[in-house]
């Protein structure tokens, strides 16, 4: 298996894309700690799930955008296993909204929790992987902090700067052997496209060369690639998953 004896944490684990990263990295073998913010009840199932396919995946209780928190979750990661191989941030939320009528709150919400919860939990494990001197960070962005989509400037803005951050920070940990990468969706099949009207994605579809959204998995399949061995030659880099739509 890929990812045998790696110890995998992922935040945002229990919908859409970072569920199906649980699982595929499970699957190769990892020991899965990831977060949720909510539904405890989804959590457990994905735990018993993978438990029933020999997998090994463990839910925490986690807000990412209270920085103690995050810090008091890392210690007891590194008080039981005793190290950390592999960062995925994927913990986001949408809230859009034209600029005009999108409320601070509206703002704040989406930039404390994608951005600043990005902050605070690479933040909190940077120096666990610079000590290790090894380490694999991947952030999960968007296309839209690439090319930018109406009634998401609070959402392209916490994207985007996700982009510059993991640019950024790969250049600054590379010494220390830790990559940083970015896997940038397109449109994919998930709770938070599934509410799209018909209008819009007739409108869309045209735009997307290969004429369909994505599946969860393979953008999975491509954070599991970049977690592996087979990319360890690979940082600062942005993967776009988009069926083409952002080129």
């Amino acid at each position: 298996m890929k990812l045998q004896d790696k110890i995998a944490v992922i935040t945002g684990g229990t919908r859409g894309i970072g569920k199906a990263i649980v699982e595929a990295f499970a699957r190769e073998g990892a020991q899965v700690l990831f977060t949720y913010l909510q539904n405890e009840t989804l959590a457990k199932e994905i735990e018993i799930n993978l438990k029933k396919k020999q997998a090994e995946a463990k839910g925490f209780k986690v807000d990412v955008k209270n920085y103690s928190q995050v810090d008091q979750w890392k210690e007891k990661i590194l008080d039981e296993y005793g190290k950390v191989d592999i960062l995925i941030n994927n913990a986001g939320i949408i809230k859009d909204k034209a600029l005009a009528m999108m409320s601070k709150e509206e703002w704040d919400d989406v930039i404390d929790t994608n951005l600043n919860g990005l902050f605070h939990v690479t933040k909190s494990f940077i120096v666990t992987f610079l000590k290790q001197r090894h380490g694999n960070i991947i952030n999960i962005s968007s296309l839209s902090g690439i090319i930018g989509i109406p009634r998401q400037t609070n959402y392209s803005a916490s994207k985007g700067a996700m982009i510059s951050f993991s640019k950024a920070l790969a250049k600054e940990v590379a010494p220390y052997n830790v990559r940083v990468n970015v896997v940038a969706p397109g449109f994919i099949h998930t709770d938070m496209t599934k509410d799209l009207k018909k209008d819009y994605i007739k409108h869309v579809m045209p735009q997307i060369p290969l004429n369909r959204f994505g599946t969860v998995d393979e953008v999975a399949r491509v954070a599991l690639f970049l977690a592996t061995e087979q990319s360890n030659y690979i940082t600062g880099q942005v993967v776009q998953v988009d069926g083409g739509l952002g080129m």
